[in-house]
């Protein structure tokens, strides 16, 4: 059964990340469906933070399709564009605090695994989420490191499958950061 659900997630989640990359609205309606079928998969398997994190891929995956739809009747549609150095410096400092303190909760109170790993890849997760519903280029860099991380974390449980995708996706993530600069650089 677990199988099954992680080819199924991992084939919409692809579908999800090509779309995206390409800037392609519907590339929401992927990712909410393979999110809801890793909800499933990662809580019945102990990876209570990645099963938070998909949870949040949902809600994200609504307000980036409501965001682009909104920005999509506009003359111009929302633009792939930038923020500071501090604002990074102040969300990765924030993010790091949060996480270490979600995966000291998961360590006392629950069976999870991994929850310090899990939690960071999670909290960095939903910072790179919304960043990319916004267009912001850095959230590429924030997943090149995220998925690199987290395929220590589907390889500790034997997710063979979602590790393939994450291969993908880091490979996909320096795709979409050069893309997305190209177009950056053509306003």
């Amino acid at each position: 059964m677990n199988f099954s659900l992680e080819i199924i997630a991992v084939v919409l989640n692809l579908i999800y990340l090509i779309l995206l990359i390409r800037e392609n609205i519907l590339c929401w309606f992927f990712g909410i469906a393979g999110s809801l079928t890793s909800i499933y998969l990662f809580y019945t398997i102990g990876l209570y933070s990645e099963s938070i994190l998909y949870v949040y891929y949902v809600i994200i995956g609504a307000y980036g399709y409501k965001l682009w739809k909104r920005k999509e009747t506009k003359k111009d549609g929302l633009k792939v564009q930038t923020i500071s150095l501090k604002k990074h410096f102040l969300i990765i400092f924030s993010a790091i605090i949060v996480a270490l303190i979600v995966g000291y909760i998961f360590e006392k109170n629950t069976d999870a695994t991994n929850p310090y790993l899990d939690a960071f890849t999670t909290i960095f997760s939903f910072i790179a989420s919304f960043l990319e519903a916004k267009k912001i280029i850095s959230s590429w860099i924030f997943w090149m490191v995220v998925n690199a991380l987290t395929i220590i974390l589907y390889l500790q449980q034997n997710l063979f499958i979602y590790l393939l995708l994450t291969v993908i996706y880091v490979v996909f993530s320096v795709i979409g950061y050069l893309q997305w600069k190209k177009k950056l650089k053509s306003y």
